[in-house]
């Protein structure tokens, strides 16, 4: 009976989807970790360019959220090589609200643009529409 439980949730591990959390604020990273956690999801964080490079190629994340501004990276940069390396979703985080930050996000390949501050459920439902769409296509 005890391995049938640990099956279960073995399964159940393998099945929820893995997203890399890219924010240089460690209070950021955190309340995206707990969202996406309580929404099912399996979260991954990284705090820098490096680690966030490290990261999407050691654990092939489902999805990238992506701030704009991470120390020791440029994120528009890391945003074109991940593009480059993977059709996965990538959301872009933001406080810049100029019309040139979000051109060259999507210029770059990034599926979606959001600023801060944001309502945890609508980037949920992002995620969530990115994924879905992302099905069978993405992998």
């Amino acid at each position: 009976m005890n391995s049938m439980k640990n099956l279960r949730r073995q399964r159940q591990k393998t099945n929820r989807r893995r997203i890399l959390v890219v924010d240089g604020d460690r209070d950021m990273q955190r309340q995206l970790n707990s969202t996406l956690g309580s929404e099912g999801f399996d979260t991954i964080a990284a705090g820098d360019g490096a680690a966030a490079r490290h990261l999407f190629q050691a654990t092939h994340p489902d999805l990238v959220i992506l701030d704009t501004a991470i120390p020791g990276q440029d994120s528009f940069q890391l945003l074109g090589d991940m593009r480059g390396q993977s059709d996965i979703p990538i959301i872009m985080l933001t406080e810049d609200y100029g019309e040139q930050a979000l051109w060259r996000a999507f210029s770059l390949g990034a599926d979606d643009y959001v600023r801060k501050p944001f309502g945890a459920r609508s980037l949920v439902a992002r995620v969530r529409a990115k994924l879905r769409r992302c099905q069978t296509k993405c992998m």
